[in-house]
């Protein structure tokens, strides 16, 4: 069985910028979907399809195929992915002989995937072959039933389920629905070239539990940490805290005398520490008042327990601080937490 796992990877996002190469935990995103087909045990051929030379490159740098550019036509914000599967198996046909039995759409947008969902998928297709095509989906976590039309000012049911008053119901009271999560596709040639069709009709399910397909700053931070929860334990790496707000409880009027620690966040701190990262404390203390609080600051960190490598003053007073390696406390702990030390 020859099975081809095609990447669509086109350079020109509006949402964000260079989505598909944007570097996550060192790795361009297109990365986790090549490593994971690369590890499916089902998959004959990785092939990336790109209008871009340099993303081309960088596909190839990293393991996978990309033996042609895909042209400007199909490369838009309005191209489907028909005319971009087709112009594959049409490539290979013409410029080298081959076709595939099934071919999987894997979208770089959406990195968290497992190798052997992928294979799971493959083979509920070989199983069936009356399906056309198997999709992934996700618990829908907006019932239909509960959304609307308007018609002539007025409210219309958009989906109906035979509950009476289906909208004035709980959610948990109504039929489960499920939503394609963009993760996997698992399509024939025969489906894209015959019936025109990405799908077909007979589509097979194949339920998965989460939805981090990216297409904004905020979804691309959700599956950000997704994948930190899959990542190994964190260990000579380097670490830097703010300390009010994060080590200490903030004080009113910025009297940091008043300052009590926030234990919990503190222990999270000090088993970085343990597990062998470099942390460091950066502060903000006294950038818009020129008052000295070196002397108090490092009682407290003594005081309190917090176990750190190396203290820093001159942070730049803000009402708002935006970093590309930002994280929140509550996405390390989840993080951390997993495991024992």
């Amino acid at each position: 069985m020859k099975v081809l796992a095609l990447i669509p990877a086109r350079s020109g996002s509006k949402s964000i910028r260079h989505k598909n190469v944007r570097s996550v935990f060192g790795k361009p995103l297109i990365q986790y979907s090549i490593d994971q087909a690369l590890s499916a045990k089902s998959v004959s051929r990785v092939v990336v399809s790109t209008d871009s030379a340099e993303y081309a490159q960088l596909a190839e740098g990293l393991g996978a195929e990309a033996p042609f550019l895909r042209p400007e036509a199909i490369s838009g914000d309005l191209s489907t992915d028909l005319d971009v599967f087709k112009h594959a198996l049409e490539w290979f046909k013409n410029n080298e002989g081959w076709a595939p039995d099934i071919i999987i759409h894997l979208r770089p947008t959406h990195p968290v995937r497992r190798p052997e969902d992928i294979d799971a998928a493959v083979f509920l297709l070989e199983e069936h072959p009356e399906w056309d095509s198997v999709r992934s989906v996700a618990p829908a976590p907006h019932p239909p039933f509960k959304m609307w039309n308007i018609q002539d000012g007025m409210l219309q049911p958009f989906a109906e389920c035979g509950v009476e008053e289906a909208w004035n119901h709980p959610r948990q009271a109504l039929p489960q629905v499920w939503l394609q999560n963009a993760a996997i596709d698992v399509t024939r040639p025969r489906t894209i070239i015959d019936l025109r069709s990405m799908t077909g009709q007979k589509i097979g399910a194949f339920p998965m539990r989460d939805f981090y397909d990216v297409d904004t700053t905020e979804e691309l931070d959700r599956a950000v940490a997704a994948l930190l929860l899959r990542e190994e334990m964190p260990t000579g790496r380097t670490f830097v805290f703010d300390i009010d707000g994060v080590i200490a409880t903030l004080a009113p009027a910025n009297d940091y005398e008043r300052a009590f620690p926030l234990d919990d966040n503190i222990a999270l701190i000090n088993r970085l520490y343990d597990l062998g990262n470099k942390i460091v404390l950066f502060t903000a203390r006294g950038s818009a008042t020129g008052r000295d609080w070196v002397d108090l600051t490092r009682g407290q960190m003594s005081s309190w327990g917090v176990k750190y490598h190396d203290l820093r003053f001159g942070k730049p007073a803000a009402d708002f601080y935006v970093d590309d390696r930002m994280m929140s406390v509550s996405d390390l702990s989840s993080w951390i937490s997993t495991t024992p030390l």
